[in-house]
């Protein structure tokens, strides 16, 4: 028995249940396609998707650029082909039933030009466009071209009202839904502002309602709204189906998709979420977005730490606070009295690196890593339209201006790695905050994984 109704979107009715968009080849057309074949929404991730050979063989994504700009372009060309392959792969699994939307990192170093290279060429196939990480004020511009619908995320009212007024009021007729994505639930990239405490959860309730409040007010009481983050089953939202004060709400399951036969992930990352505990997914900010995000415990999260932790300040000139000389490889620094001994222990322990940060501190790295840093910052494709890692923008001089970052990482080579078979722990795996509850849901009991239509079924119950 279902405790829920369909609902029309598009002209179709669903099952107001929508897969979460899970970038760098994760959400795909094997995943998405028994999503909407089930009567949901399925999401295709169009981050630097896979493409396919003639055999149906996944084509690596092998960089052959000189330069930032020409691997850049190689990586947009990556993300259009393979989109539009796992686009007609998810249309052929579900023979035209639910729906499809593509997401799009709104960050993503050109995006807009490859959303218009992706829509080009699946007209008929793709319901809408579902976009975060950023304020996407062209999304419904692009969306109207092509005659799709548009699904912007956001983490406040606030947000969407800045977006509706700037952009979006001239092409209501296409938006398809508003995503609230909860900041400190929600697995991936989220959208916490500067005025928010990442370790004070807020209430979802009243920031939905505020939401709706002004859709309201905007003549937009009748686009649904579609809860995303922290959501595991329906019964813990029983109070928010046919409630009037929210109107029409729809949900987003964007970790639960993760453990499924469908699911393109590896047998370790499967295995990895079953073991999960509560608190084995950290809310951290070491993403080279700017972004907080929510990911796994595991070496590579705590590599990000301890090498952040071992930073001390420092000054060029010597005055009253920066009085004490540190040398470091026959350079001269100028650090606080009480940091120098830090320093010398962490030179002590092999950490022998000093490298600057953008923010006038050291940070203390083996050589090895030193190493690595150096390589990943040089190998960069242009994945983001400002990386904080290497100083890449998409701009006319390739550069934020900025020292690149050596306390953060390169996104593109560890989402890519970990896609494709690579470390569970000595990777960035995202997971939403709910992750551990797979080890204690007793639909997941002796190990069992579910196709994706056993769990739509399952979740239809309201578990």
């Amino acid at each position: 028995m279902s405790i829920i109704d369909p609902i029309r979107l598009g002209g179709k009715e669903v099952l107001p249940l929508i897969e979460g968009g899970k970038g760098v080849a994760i959400s795909t057309g094997a995943s998405s396609g028994p999503w909407a074949e089930a009567g949901g929404v399925g999401t295709i991730s169009a981050v630097i998707a896979d493409e396919y050979d003639q055999h149906g063989n996944v084509v690596g994504h092998d960089y052959k650029g000189r330069t930032r700009r020409e691997r850049h372009d190689e990586m947009v060309n990556f993300s259009i082909k393979g989109t539009i392959d796992q686009i007609r792969k998810a249309w052929e699994i579900s023979r035209g039933e639910g729906l499809i939307n593509i997401n799009m990192l709104w960050e993503l170093g050109g995006s807009q030009r490859a959303l218009h290279g992706i829509l080009e060429k699946t007209k008929e196939m793709v319901h809408g466009v579902t976009c975060g990480a950023g304020m996407p004020f062209k999304l419904a511009e692009l969306a109207s071209k092509y005659g799709v619908h548009y699904y912007p995320i956001v983490s406040s009212g606030r947000a969407f009202n800045l977006l509706w007024r700037r952009a979006y009021k001239n092409m209501a007729e296409l938006l398809g839904g508003v995503v609230y994505e909860d900041p400190w639930l929600a697995g991936g990239h989220n959208g916490l502002s500067n005025a928010e405490d990442p370790t004070k959860p807020g209430d979802p309730y009243p920031r939905v309602v505020e939401l709706r409040n002004i859709m309201r007010k905007l003549g937009l009481d009748h686009v649904p709204i579609i809860m995303a983050g922290g959501v595991w089953n329906l019964r813990e939202w029983k109070d928010w189906i046919n409630n009037k004060e929210l109107g029409p709400i729809m949900f987003q399951f964007g970790t639960r998709p993760l453990l499924t036969k469908e699911s393109p992930i590896s047998k370790s990352w499967k295995d990895r979420l079953m073991a999960l505990k509560s608190g084995d997914v950290l809310l951290q900010n070491f993403s080279p977005t700017g972004f907080f995000s929510s990911a796994i415990k595991n070496g590579f999260i705590n590599e990000l730490v301890n090498r952040s932790g071992r930073q001390i300040d420092f000054s060029s000139k010597q005055d009253e606070e920066f009085s004490t000389e540190l040398t470091v490889e026959r350079k001269n620094y100028y650090v606080r009295g009480e940091d120098k001994s830090k320093a010398l222990g962490w030179l002590k322990a092999g950490f022998e690196k000093a490298l600057k940060t953008p923010d006038s501190s050291l940070i203390f790295v083996a050589p090895e890593k030193c190493a690595e840093i150096r390589k990943d910052q040089k190998d960069c494709v242009g994945c983001l339209s400002q990386c904080r890692f290497s100083s890449w923008a998409d701009n006319e001089k390739n550069s934020t201006g900025r020292l690149a970052d050596p306390r953060s990482f390169c996104i593109q080579k560890t989402l890519d790695d970990v896609a494709h078979g690579g470390s569970v722990n000595n990777n960035l795996v995202f997971a939403g905050h709910n992750a551990f509850r797979f080890a204690t849901d007793p639909f997941y009991s002796n190990g069992f994984v579910p196709t994706v239509k056993e769990l739509i079924e399952r979740i239809k119950t309201g578990d």
